[in-house]
C-alpha cells in the first residue's frame, strides 16, 4: 500500500463508479518519506455524485460548493476536502494575480486537472482503489530529484495567482526542495502580483513560512524560504521596510552581515515562539539610516514601524502588541552596563514577556556573527532574576504580599493604586521587603509623606 488510507475512505473509493484519487501534498510527502496528515481528494465526478456516495458510505457532508466542485467530508475521525477535476480560468493583464479564478470549468481529464495546479510535485495522484500512482506531468521525477517546477510555463503560473509566490517559498522551506531556475525567474518576473493578494492571506502564509522547518524537520527550512522570498523580490513587496536593509553596512566589530541579512538570520536562529519578532526586531534600522545616517533609536522607530507592518498585514491584535513590545525592548542593556536596580525594574515591568524577550535577545546575538554561545546580557539578567526569586521579590502586583484592601484608611481611594505601585517597586529592588508586616510599616511611612 503506497499510502496509508483509512479503511472507511478506502471502502468509499472501492464503491465509487469513478476513480477516486488522493491529490497534492499528501502524495508528494508520502513519496518523499515524510509524514502526512491532510488528505485531499479529487475525481472526475461532480460534487453531487460525491455527496451521494459519501452519504451511502457513512460520511458526513460538512459543506458543498458546487461552483468549484468542492465537498468537505468527515468520517467521524478525519476531515477531507474533495474537488472535482477541473480547469481554472484566471483574469489576464492588469487584473491578473488574484487568488480566486475568474471561471471554473469541469473536466474528465486528469491531465487537465493536473495542469491547473501550481507545481508538478503537487500534481501527482494516488488511485486509492487500485493502489497506484497516476503521474500525468512527471511530478514523481521532480519529487525524486527534490526539485520544484511549475505545471506549465512559469510566467503563466505565477501571473495567474500571486499567492503561489509565497507558496513556492513556504513549500520549498517545508520540504527542502530546490526550485528550478525557470521557476525562480517566473516568480521574480511576477513578484508584483503578490499585491493582488489580501493582507490576511499574506500574513497567514508568512506565519506558515516562519515555521516551515517544523513541518518535516528540514533544518533552517524557514530561513531558506525567507531567502527565496528575498531572491524572487517578493520580500520587497510584502515587507519593504525590511527589504530596504539590503546592503546597509553595520559595524564590523559587531556584525558580519548587512541589516537585512542580520534580520533574516535572527529569524533563522530564533525559537519558533518569537520568529516573527526576531524577523522584525531591526525594522527600524533602515528608516533611521535613511533619515539620520545612524542606527541610534532604531528600537523605538522599529516598534512604530513594526506596528505599521503588522496592522497592514491584519495580524491579530494580541500578537501585534507582543511583537511591538519585544521590538521596543530588545536593545535594553545591550552593553551590559545597566545597574542592577534598573534591570530589576525592567524585568518586573516586562514580566509577562520576559521569557520571550530572552529568546529575541539570543536570536539577535547569534545573528550578529553566527555565534552559538549564550548572549552575555541574558547571563547577567538571569543572575539578577535568580536573586529576585531567592529573595521572594514580586514580579506582578498579585505577588505583592499586601493588597488594596489593607491600604484602605491609610490612603484616599484614588491614591491606593499609586501606593501599591510604590510598594511593589520597593520589593522589586529588595525582595526581603515583600512581607505583610514590613509592607504595612512601609505603607504607613508612605501615608505619612502624603503621597
Amino acid at each position: 500500500m503506497l499510502l496509508k488510507i483509512p479503511e472507511k475512505l478506502r471502502d468509499l473509493a472501492e464503491k465509487a463508479d469513478f476513480p477516486l484519487y488522493v491529490a497534492g501534498g499528501a502524495v508528494r510527502d508520502a513519496l518523499s518519506g515524510f509524514d502526512y496528515e491532510d488528505i485531499d481528494l479529487a475525481a472526475p465526478a461532480a460534487a453531487d455524485e460525491m455527496c451521494a456516495l459519501a452519504g451511502r458510505c457513512g460520511f458526513t457532508v460538512c459543506g458543498v460548493y458546487k461552483n468549484t466542485g468542492t465537498v468537505n467530508l468527515s468520517d467521524g475521525q478525519k476531515k477531507y476536502e474533495f474537488t472535482s477535476f477541473r480547469t481554472d480560468v484566471y483574469r489576464r493583464g492588469a487584473n491578473a494575480g488574484g487568488h480566486a479564478p475568474a471561471e471554473v470549468r469541469f473536466t474528465g481529464s486528469i491531465e487537465e486537472d493536473a495542469k491547473r495546479r501550481d507545481f508538478k510535485c503537487n500534481a501527482v495522484y494516488y488511485d486509492i482503489a487500485n493502489d497506484r500512482i497516476a503521474d500525468p506531468l512527471g511530478g514523481v521525477a521532480d519529487i525524486r530529484a527534490r526539485t520544484v517546477n511549475t505545471t506549465r510555463d512559469a510566467d503563466e503560473v505565477f501571473a495567474e495567482d500571486g499567492l503561489r509566490l509565497m507558496r513556492l517559498a513556504r513549500q520549498c522551506g517545508q520540504t527542502g526542495f530546490t526550485p528550478s531556475l525557470e521557476c525562480i525567474f517566473g516568480a521574480k518576473f511576477n513578484a508584483a502580483r503578490i499585491q493582488k493578494i489580501v493582507p490576511e492571506r499574506i500574513f497567514a502564509e508568512l506565519k506558515l513560512l516562519l515555521h516551515a522547518d517544523e513541518k518535516h524537520g528540514v533544518r533552517f527550512g524557514h530561513y531558506d524560504g525567507l531567502k527565496l522570498l528575498e531572491g524572487t523580490d517578493v520580500l520587497g513587496y510584502i515587507l519593504p521596510e525590511l527589504a530596504a536593509g539590503k546592503g546597509m553596512p553595520q559595524r564590523k566589530d559587531f556584525h558580519d552581515h548587512d541589516v537585512l541579512e542580520h534580520s533574516l538570520r535572527a529569524a533563522k536562529y530564533a525559537d519558533p515562539r518569537v520568529r516573527l519578532a526576531a524577523l522584525l526586531h531591526d525594522a527600524g534600522k533602515p528608516w533611521c539610516y535613511q533619515n539620520t545616517g545612524k542606527y541610534h533609536g532604531h528600537d523605538e522607530a522599529g516598534a512604530r514601524i513594526g506596528r505599521q507592518i503588522l496592522e497592514r498585514l491584519k495580524a491579530p491584535k494580541k500578537e501585534t502588541e507582543t511583537v511591538v513590545r519585544l521590538i521596543g525592548a530588545h536593545m535594553y542593556d545591550l552593553d551590559g552596563k545597566a545597574r542592577e536596580n534598573k534591570v530589576r525594574a525592567f524585568i518586573a515591568k516586562n514580566a509577562d514577556i520576559y521569557e520571550l524577550l530572552l529568546l529575541v535577545k539570543q536570536a539577535d546575538y547569534m545573528a550578529c556573527k553566527d555565534k552559538t554561545d549564550v548572549c552575555p546580557t541574558i547571563v547577567k539578567w538571569e543572575g539578577i532574576r535568580k536573586k529576585m526569586l531567592d529573595e521572594g521579590a514580586p514580579f506582578t502586583l498579585k505577588e505583592l504580599k499586601i493588597d488594596g484592601n489593607a491600604l484602605k484608611g491609610l490612603f484616599p481611594p484614588e491614591k491606593i493604586g499609586k501606593a501599591l505601585n510604590a510598594l511593589f517597586f520597593e520589593c522589586v529592588y529588595d525582595g526581603k521587603k515583600n512581607d505583610p508586616e514590613k509592607l504595612r510599616t512601609a505603607a504607613e511611612k508612605l501615608a505619612a509623606k502624603e503621597i
